[in-house]
């Protein structure tokens, strides 16, 4: 009898949120589920930890008959304690993270906790996905996603990942969903700035705005995938070295 893997689920929304409900449901279908998840949403957390005040780990009665825990900390926290305490004497056979509200696609990808937990996985050898749907609202219906979550998860657990342990996948919005594409990451950028406002007790406070602008033509990137009503996958990793580039300033060195 094969044993069944064992599926860490988080994600940085929280563990009330709708979309990791939608993950849950299509993961425990496919092997045995422990989710830790923050207690309270943590986007845009990237791979930040807690290091300065205690974290708590409460269990947690969100997921009927699903052993599940809430976590006061970072999705990169709930991560951690996953694989030391929750998890420890079990081998994770795969994280998932997610489902985003929101897009993670291009550069996005830097600042996102779903991501960051993902890849927090993938830094010990885990293979590991970070979902994220083109959606804001938390009122989102993600049913029509679930055959597609369904086949990329057991793809990789049948088939693997290659040389990669972490994948970044955006999901388009729209109810006609046309396939699935492996991609690159778009060349595009925010360009931010700060609102200045006063508080009702007349204090100055600023809140962020920007524009996302993408500045990538192709049509082998996420974002083109994810316009053109596609689901993208983008192989992801952890080295930031940039590789062409050490050839180019070798005159650094004596």
């Amino acid at each position: 009898m094969n044993k069944k893997p064992l599926i860490l689920v988080t994600n940085d929304d929280g563990i009330f949120a709708p979309g990791i409900r939608c993950l849950v449901e299509v993961v425990q279908e496919l092997g045995d589920i422990v989710v830790v998840a923050p207690e309270l949403p943590q986007s845009g957390q990237s791979n930040a930890l807690t290091l300065t005040v205690p974290l708590f780990l409460k269990e947690s009665n969100q997921f009927e008959g699903i052993e599940s825990y809430k976590c006061s900390g970072t999705p990169v926290d709930c991560v951690k304690l996953a694989k030391d305490h929750v998890t420890k004497g079990r081998k994770i056979d795969l994280v998932v993270s997610g489902v985003n509200h929101g897009s993670n696609a291009s550069i996005n990808i830097v600042y996102s906790g779903t991501v960051s937990a993902a890849m927090e996985g993938s830094l010990d050898g885990i293979p590991s996905i970070g979902f994220s749907y083109l959606d804001f609202s938390h009122e989102a219906d993600m049913e029509h996603l679930k055959p597609y979550l369904k086949k990329i998860i057991q793809q990789v657990l049948e088939k693997g990942m290659g040389s990669t342990r972490l994948l970044n996948v955006n999901l388009p919005k729209t109810d006609h969903i046309k396939g699935i594409k492996v991609c690159r990451q778009a060349k595009a950028r925010w360009i931010e700035k700060y609102d200045v406002r006063e508080s009702p007790f007349g204090k100055t406070y600023f809140w962020l705005t920007g524009e996302f602008v993408n500045e990538d033509k192709g049509e082998d990137t996420d974002l083109w995938a994810l316009q053109n009503d596609y689901i993208s996958i983008v192989p992801s990793q952890h080295d930031l070295t940039h590789h062409t580039a050490m050839d180019e300033i070798q005159f650094f060195e004596d």
